[in-house]
């Protein structure tokens, strides 16, 4: 529920309780229920107002949603393309720094193997 754990919803109780006081929670949860309930039916009363008008002037809503519909098809499509080319190209950029960051590994390594100062590097 709206990605909320069963910790932190038990937390969110106690400082609701805390804050309004049991007497007054069953109010706030009445409120609550019935703002929801005029909320679900002012956006009914709109969607069959848009349905009713949409009927009287000829309009195919079906249509007209299947078309919006393919073009957010469109736009993922074109995000994953943009994704996909991304991670191709960061792969290549990985792959060049490897590169790099051995071959200076091994020059750092023949360089310690070759030192010839007071401490030599025993084998």
């Amino acid at each position: 529920m709206f990605g909320i754990g069963g910790g932190e919803l038990v937390f969110i109780i106690f400082i609701a309780l805390m804050l309004f006081g049991a007497d007054k929670i069953p109010d706030i949860a009445r409120t609550m229920g019935k703002i929801m309930r005029q909320v679900k039916d002012a956006t009914d009363d709109i969607k069959y107002e848009i349905t009713k008008s949409a009927e009287s002037n000829d309009i195919d809503l079906k249509s007209i949603s299947k078309n919006f519909t393919n073009e957010v098809d469109n736009i993922k499509q074109g995000f994953n393309n943009v994704l996909t080319e991304s991670e191709i190209k960061n792969t290549l950029d990985t792959t060049s720094v490897t590169e790099d960051l051995t071959s200076e590994i091994k020059k750092t390594k023949e360089d310690i193997e070759n030192f010839t100062g007071p401490i030599k590097r025993q084998l």
